[in-house]
């Protein structure tokens, strides 16, 4: 399975950004996906997921903020992150996740600033 993300950049507070994650290979072995991030001397957190019956989970501090959702056709996922607060800068990791394995997309830097 292979993850390429897109979609970062720098925004103002209060901003909207989407990020996408295109997925190729093997996905039909996937059971869930979904997005981490991690900012500057911080661990990778988990920001976003939706398994593979649709169901959504967010970090508490996200919520009404941001939504994950997916376009099967295109095998892709997004994340619309919407009333962007500076400590969501961060790099945002593509990930999903097969019965025993994790699979990583490349990071792709999100800044929010004035």
């Amino acid at each position: 399975v292979q993850l390429q993300a897109s979609g970062g950049g720098l925004v103002q507070p209060g901003g909207s950004l989407r990020l996408a994650c295109a997925l190729s290979g093997n996905i039909f072995s996937l059971n869930a996906k979904g997005w981490y991030r991690q900012a500057p001397g911080k661990q990778r957190e988990l920001v976003a997921v939706i398994t593979s019956g649709g169901s959504t989970n967010y970090l508490d501090s996200v919520k009404g903020r941001f939504t994950i959702s997916r376009d099967n056709a295109k095998n892709t996922v997004y994340l619309q992150m919407n009333s962007l607060k500076p400590e969501d800068t961060a790099v945002y990791y593509c990930w999903a996740l097969a019965t025993t394995k994790n699979y990583w997309g490349q990071g792709t830097q999100v800044t929010v600033s004035s």
